[in-house]
């Protein structure tokens, strides 16, 4: 884990996760691990993580191997693991013993992401209660959205 300044003179810090971090956050891996890194986390307000897109992927031997496609289903898994490593890392309870995808709603793909592609997944806090997280998502390439949801996770201790 890293530290660099937020804003010159703000005080301010912005956390990123390597991958070494994320797997002691997250149960998941390979090949359903589909966050690589996260490379700016405030706190549990906000953060981006990046999928490197690869064509090695088990998805693209089924969808489509004429044309790869990554499955939408998994650009919104992508944001809900980047979301749950959020909630572990900002967790100031006990240490919880898994991260559950609760939701999610408005749902929205804008365009396809292929091999080749590193899919940044832009989160935003809308809301937070005990052991449950809500936020918003932006899978964008190349700075353009490719796919936007709402999801939440819960956290679970016992």
């Amino acid at each position: 884990m890293t530290e660099a300044p937020k804003s010159p003179g703000a005080g301010q810090t912005l956390e990123s996760f390597d991958i070494l971090k994320l797997l002691s956050y997250l149960p998941h891996r390979y090949p359903f691990l589909l966050v690589d890194r996260i490379i700016e986390a405030d706190s549990d307000e906000s953060c981006i993580g990046i999928k490197n897109v690869t064509f090695n992927e088990p998805q693209f031997q089924g969808h489509f191997p004429e044309r790869p496609v990554m499955p939408g289903v998994l650009l919104i898994e992508g944001m809900a693991q980047t979301a749950g490593a959020l909630c572990v890392h900002a967790s100031k309870s006990a240490r919880p013993k898994i991260v559950y995808f609760m939701t999610i709603d408005k749902a929205k793909f804008r365009k396809p992401v292929g091999p080749g592609d590193t899919v940044e997944f832009h989160l935003k806090k809308i809301n937070q209660r005990r052991n449950m997280w809500w936020y918003r998502g932006e899978a964008k390439v190349r700075g353009v959205v490719v796919c936007e949801a709402e999801v939440s996770a819960m956290l679970v201790t016992e």
